[in-house]
């Protein structure tokens, strides 16, 4: 798959408004906080290219990034407590009308490594299943913790989100980590895709 320089395409608050594209469309989902941005800037290799902050529930919008051979989508992230109960219901209907409307070729779920994943990251995993949508599980921050931790960290992580632990990608933004094997996961979903 031929990636090139990867850049903003659109922001978007309105199920009307989704990105429409022939490429396969990749998702990225994962509590607030957990990295997102991150994630992407570390794809791209430019740490411009998705805004990062240290302020949970920045993301509102779904926001588009074109990677060449796929568009990558930026979902809100869930989970973040001070925002009122009528936001948090307007986030979960423009994802169920995302995740109803757009054809995804992958979802790129992201958990901290850190933690057990919360009752809103199973939650997500069970969506998933239910819908039968195609996704990797990414554990993001893995250079927060000790080389001899993060084995045993992934495999309560599997436990707990029941998967396999080949099934969980350990993930360091600020290192590289995991970058190679995120891109083997959206190769081999675009080509099940096409197929």
């Amino acid at each position: 798959m031929k990636i090139t320089p990867a850049k903003f395409i659109t922001s978007v608050n309105d199920a009307d408004k989704f990105y429409r594209t022939d490429k396969p469309v990749i998702a990225v989902a994962g509590k607030s906080n957990v990295g997102k941005s991150s994630l992407i800037n570390m794809l791209g290799q430019n740490k411009k290219l998705a805004r990062t902050s240290d302020t949970p529930g920045r993301t509102r919008l779904i926001n588009y990034f074109d990677f060449g051979g796929f568009v990558l989508a930026d979902l809100p992230g869930y989970g973040y407590a001070k925002v009122s109960r009528e936001e948090k219901e307007r986030w979960g209907a423009l994802m169920d009308e995302f995740f109803a409307t757009q054809e995804l070729a992958l979802v790129i779920s992201l958990v901290d490594i850190r933690h057990l994943p919360t009752a809103d990251d199973e939650t997500m995993v069970g969506y998933l299943y239910a819908r039968a949508l195609p996704f990797v599980l990414v554990a993001t921050k893995a250079d927060k913790l000790s080389r001899a931790n993060v084995k045993p960290q992934l495999m309560k992580i599997a436990a707990a989100l029941k998967v396999g632990i080949g099934d969980v990608i350990p993930s360091s933004a600020e290192k590289g980590l995991g970058r190679a094997e995120i891109f083997a996961a959206i190769e081999k979903s675009v080509a099940a895709l096409k197929a």
